[in-house]
């Protein structure tokens, strides 16, 4: 069985939940955005990419600026949550 982390469209999938979970907590969209910006750094800094998506995001965010890096971790949110 594939984990989260192997399979793009099972992370998609979590992190759907995870940032719906979020909002019916009551959660605004700033900070989830910034919590993404969060979780983008440590996977950026902690984990090794096991796919080709997870690769081309992690050398994204290796030359992006600060600001750059919370548009991707903004984007990632978008890509998962339609209508956010």
């Amino acid at each position: 069985m594939a984990t989260v982390l192997k399979v793009f469209d099972r992370w998609k999938q979590f992190l759907n939940e995870r940032i719906n979970q979020a909002e019916h907590a009551g959660m605004k969209e700033e900070t989830i955005n910034k919590l993404a910006f969060q979780i983008g750094e440590f996977l950026s800094d902690k984990i090794d990419p096991e796919n080709k998506e997870e690769r081309v995001l992690k050398e994204l965010w290796d030359v992006a600026d600060e600001q750059e890096k919370r548009t991707i971790a903004k984007l990632m949110v978008k890509l998962v949550t339609p209508g956010i």
